[in-house]
């Protein structure tokens, strides 16, 4: 997977503990740290993603 571009995630205070975001052409998410962007990354598919981020955002207490 090679991204176009990497998107560094909005909530990233500053720092080297950063989620970055990058899609490739076959429409592949890849996650990986600021520490390390070239390191592991994570590939993923839209829907996988989005699950996994509304499972997370449901199980945040609110407030």
């Amino acid at each position: 997977m090679s991204p176009h571009a990497w998107q560094k995630s909005s909530h990233c205070a500053q720092g080297e503990a950063c989620v970055h975001v990058g899609t490739d052409r076959s429409g592949s998410i890849g996650l990986t740290e600021s520490g390390d962007p070239t390191g592991a990354i994570l590939r993923t598919t839209p829907a996988a993603l989005r699950t996994l981020l509304r499972t997370l955002k449901g199980d945040r207490p609110h407030g």
